[in-house]
């Protein structure tokens, strides 16, 4: 089982993009609520997370907000590939609290793989380890009981709840807060037997 919450950070070549990040990049400060990405316009950066969490926010056609992914620090936060190829965001990015990131310009990593061979590899290889992360979290939505999503997640991240607020962790186990509410309760019932 991995230690890291976005399990690809130890499929890839974590030192060669934060190397990027941190030499080629600004250290940016965003406070609680802003967007590092918003829906409609192209990512402008990819960052290395110094400090912080942020989420990864979809919206129904009613205006629901829908949690697809969390990050925190030392992970990387990014509108991931479709940045490097001018694509608009489907998804919000915002901090859930203050966040300090170094971010490098998109444009910046898409000179850096015409320029670089092994940087290239180094894309195309994070590329397919976040499919894989994304997939496998896609299949355990189908697989999974909510109860069984809820106590893996929480049996490695217990200090979650301390990053993001229930209504974030239920939205992206994909159940309502009162349902997360009662699987929490009905844990703690049984830890205290």
């Amino acid at each position: 089982m991995s230690d890291n919450f976005n399990t690809y950070i130890e499929h890839i070549d974590f030192e060669a993009w934060r190397e990027a990040c941190v030499s080629k990049g600004t250290l940016r400060r965003y406070a609680k609520g802003d967007e590092f990405v918003s829906i409609g316009k192209v990512g402008s950066y990819i960052g290395y997370i110094v400090s912080g969490a942020l989420k990864y926010v979809a919206y129904s056609v009613d205006g629901t907000e829908h949690v697809m992914g969390l990050v925190f620090g030392n992970g990387f936060v990014a509108d991931w590939p479709f940045c490097l190829y001018g694509k608009e965001a489907k998804l919000a990015i915002v901090a859930v609290v203050d966040c300090e990131i170094y971010c490098i310009p998109s444009k910046t990593v898409k000179e850096m793989m015409d320029s670089d061979l092994h940087f290239r590899d180094v894309v195309m290889h994070s590329t397919e380890e976040v499919y894989t992360t994304v997939y496998d979290r896609y299949i355990d939505l189908y697989c999974k009981s909510p109860q069984r999503r809820y106590e893996e997640l929480i049996g490695r991240y217990p200090y979650l709840f301390d990053l993001f607020s229930l209504k974030d962790i239920a939205s992206f186990l994909n159940i309502t807060p009162t349902h997360l509410s009662r699987l929490r309760n009905a844990k703690h019932s049984r830890v205290g037997l």
